[in-house]
């Protein structure tokens, strides 16, 4: 089944657990947050301290998803406010292989992420360590962009990769992604589908979510 894991930074902050209480109402099996810091990416987002109030309204997994330099510093605070998975970018670690079994070592699931022109093959001795592997369909830094269409073929690639390795590793997909897309990008092998704009536009979230379903199963 392709879940679905609405990206919090979308939503109406100045109403949050509002939004995360109708978000799980309506079906999603995680919750992404985007942490940014204006350096890795061009945008300033949250920190540990809104984490733990996440944490504390729902109790559906986060993904946070580290769009920072030197992630290392800030792995254990992350895991300590409630993180569930912790996804790092490939482009920002120098030793990846360490922060990775770091990240396992103190609980919470691996993830490393991808950049859109940062190839494939970059993953080749690290894939048997990551229980996740999120692929930017848009250059991080801010919601509501157009998704990329050559991520398709990395997807496709990437689970290729994953089934010729015989792992069992969960392909995620962030950027652009929209009702009308969605298939597609499930189709090329994504488990996991993150929605930002595209899912806290939508006026209903409970249809929505009934809308994707079908969409996946028509």
């Amino acid at each position: 089944m392709v879940m679905i894991a609405p990206s919090l930074l979308s939503a109406n902050f100045l109403r949050l657990e509002e939004e995360i209480k109708n978000t799980e109402e309506a079906g999603v099996d995680m919750l992404h947050i985007d942490i940014m810091d204006g350096h890795f990416v061009p945008n300033i987002t949250i920190g540990p301290f809104v984490v733990e109030f996440i944490r504390k309204a729902t109790n559906l997994p986060l993904d946070v998803h580290l769009m920072i330099e030197d992630p290392d510093r800030y792995i254990k605070d992350f895991i300590s406010a409630g993180a569930d998975f912790i996804t790092v970018h490939y482009e920002a670690l120098k030793h990846l292989h360490r922060t990775i079994n770091w990240i396992k070592e103190s609980g919470a699931r691996s993830g490393v992420s991808l950049n859109p022109a940062t190839p494939i093959w970059s993953l080749d001795h690290i894939l048997e360590e990551v229980e996740m592997v999120l692929i930017m369909s848009v250059n991080p830094g801010f919601g509501g962009q157009t998704f990329i269409p050559g991520a398709l073929e990395k997807i496709s690639l990437l689970r290729e990769m994953i089934r010729d390795k015989g792992l069992n590793v969960l392909i995620e997909v962030d950027g652009g992604i929209k009702i009308d897309n969605a298939r597609k990008v499930a189709e090329a092998g994504a488990d996991i589908l993150v929605m930002g704009s595209g899912f806290y536009n939508s006026k209903d979230y409970k249809n929505l979510m009934k809308e994707l379903r079908a969409t996946f199963e028509g």
